[in-house]
């Protein structure tokens, strides 16, 4: 396999990229992007040697511990707890946020070979015990397998003195219910919200 070809295929690693999007990425750096491509090159390359993991929540970092962790501002007696450091980034964008993450860089699933272990579940627990973790928030995916994510961890911190919550399912803001789903719109009247008159 030649140098082109070999560019080609390892751009197709990334998600939503197939192979006529790859070939158009690299005949656009090659035709007018060279020295940007040598930088995106050399970006690559060094975050994929610096970048690791938080011994505390797991999310990504250049250090032991991230910077949300580091901050003496964050309330680290909660905890809220994600599949990826994508969620993270997504609340920390919404700023109404304050305590700890919990990455667990996926989901139980059993078809694709995730069990406990492979999510860090029995360190999650650990850190819960060792910290005196007072409440735990999910903001997991309602698929089904981050519902039986979601349960597992419950049955797992079961008799540990927690306040448990997850996030509410429903309606996106913006939204028209003539084009949600059935589950959707359950999910948002099983979590309706009181209106104080």
């Amino acid at each position: 396999m030649d140098a082109l070809s070999r560019l080609v295929d390892a751009f197709r690693c990334l998600p939503g990229i197939g192979p006529k999007s790859a070939q158009r990425m690299v005949f656009h750096l090659l035709q007018h992007q060279r020295q940007r491509g040598l930088h995106l090159a050399s970006c690559l390359e060094q975050a994929m040697l610096a970048i690791q993991h938080c011994q505390r929540c797991n999310n990504y970092t250049e250090q032991d511990l991230c910077a949300l962790c580091q901050n003496p501002s964050r309330d680290l007696s909660t905890i809220c707890i994600v599949e990826n450091p994508a969620d993270v980034a997504a609340i920390e964008q919404c700023n109404a946020f304050n305590g700890c993450y919990y990455v667990l860089m996926g989901k139980i699933s059993p078809l694709d070979g995730l069990g406990p272990e492979d999510i860090g579940l029995p360190r999650l627990r650990d850190l819960i015990i060792r910290e005196d973790i007072k409440e735990v928030i999910f903001a997991l995916s309602p698929t089904v397998e981050g519902q039986t994510t979601v349960h597992f961890i419950h049955e797992l911190l079961r008799g540990h003195p927690l306040r448990i919550s997850q996030l509410a399912h429903g309606i996106p803001s913006g939204g028209e219910l003539e084009f949600l789903d059935a589950n959707t719109i359950s999910s948002a009247l099983r979590n309706r919200a009181k209106i104080n008159v």
